[in-house]
């Protein structure tokens, strides 16, 4: 059997892949707006699938939004009235910054301190960067 032969024969043979699957897909904010504040209430599983501590992940988008906030067990309280959209949003925007490697794109990543630096570490391909610490 030729090479040509054999490569069509493989390619003939590769399972179909899914258009538009993901291996990694973030979760959409659930929550609910109470008074003056928003409720966000899968927030916990949120920062669980991308891999992240809760509070670094609060203390982002509360910086983002330019609101007070806390965490609690079973839910992160915002304290001011904020679109799931706005939230969604800023959400991204951490896992483009804080999860997601620019070298693969993958997110098999870890937050790891350094002299002093915070620093992404990638499993996946064993790159690493600097990123900005939130205070």
């Amino acid at each position: 059997m030729k090479y040509e032969e054999m490569l069509k024969n493989a390619i003939e043979n590769l399972p179909d892949q899914e258009a538009g699957k993901q291996r990694f897909d973030v979760p959409k904010v659930k929550g609910h707006i109470q008074g003056n504040r928003t409720i966000l209430s899968n927030f916990h599983i949120i920062a669980k699938t991308i891999n992240r501590d809760p509070e670094h992940l609060l203390k982002f988008i509360l910086r983002e939004l330019a609101s007070p906030g806390e965490l609690s067990e079973s839910a992160a309280i915002i304290k001011s009235k904020v679109s799931s959209e706005k939230v969604n949003n800023k959400i991204n925007k951490y896992v483009h910054e804080f999860v997601i490697c620019p070298d693969c794109g993958k997110p098999d990543t870890i937050l790891k301190k350094e002299k002093g630096l915070t620093i992404k570490v990638c499993h996946a391909c064993g790159s690493k960067h600097p990123v900005r610490t939130i205070k």
